[in-house]
């Protein structure tokens, strides 16, 4: 399996997310924001950091790179395209995923592991995941997501909603809302679930002397649904 990784000027998670595709079997290839184009790939992933400095909106620039046509074709095409944190800020401007990640509620920098509640299998991302519920790591100043009553209704009636956050009992209530996201949001699809934006970071948690493991299970699950 192909993978491709977007570099954009202020990433900071691509080669952390490089390590984590190469170690569960992809061929991973670094693409550069100003080129044109993207090499044959199974998956396109766009990393976490601070594109552009996250000047105007996280994301908001970003998505009006030179390869953003690329990735909006290949999503467009049927391909998955994972985006993580900045990058999950990143697809909400694009318009391949709706709503938007607002200043936490709190108005802080949110550092720490978390666990979320997988809502929704019928995809390649979680599809026979082992584990329910997955102790992930976040860390943004904007990850409250938000979108409208019309937007909300349409993500829970087609089952959009892909992760919650949660406690380790898997209760997804306000007292275990990091960040004041609206329905406890911690990634949402798109309506044809090929395109998943998250703000947890798996490629975080793939080693247990380091982190953890649960990230393993993310990579692992969608190597082995794309087999």
């Amino acid at each position: 399996m192909k993978s491709s990784v977007i570099i954009f000027p202020g990433s900071n998670c691509d080669r952390d997310m490089d390590v984590a595709l190469k170690k569960f079997g992809f061929k991973n290839q670094m693409v550069w924001h100003n080129d044109q184009s993207i090499p044959k790939s199974d998956l396109i992933v766009l990393p976490g950091g601070f594109s552009y400095g996250d000047y105007l909106r996280c994301g908001s620039i970003a998505s009006k790179s030179k390869i953003i046509k690329s990735v909006i074709d290949f999503a467009n095409s049927g391909g998955l395209v994972l985006g993580i944190c900045n990058g999950f800020q990143i697809l909400t401007e694009t318009g391949l995923l709706p709503g938007i990640l607002q200043q936490n509620k709190y108005l802080n920098f949110i550092c720490k592991n978390v666990f979320v509640k997988v809502k929704d299998k019928k995809n390649k991302y979680f599809n026979n995941i082992k584990k329910e519920i997955l102790e992930l790591h976040i860390a943004h100043n904007e990850g409250n997501y938000f979108c409208s009553e019309d937007e909300i209704k349409s993500l829970e009636d087609n089952n959009q909603i892909a992760v919650t956050y949660c406690n380790e009992n898997g209760n997804d209530d306000d007292e275990n809302n990091p960040n004041g996201a609206i329905k406890n949001i911690a990634g949402i699809l798109n309506d044809k679930k090929n395109v998943l934006g998250m703000m947890p970071h798996p490629e975080r948690m793939i080693d247990k002397y380091l982190s953890g493991e649960d990230g393993s299970l993310f990579f692992e699950n969608l190597i082995g649904n794309l087999k």
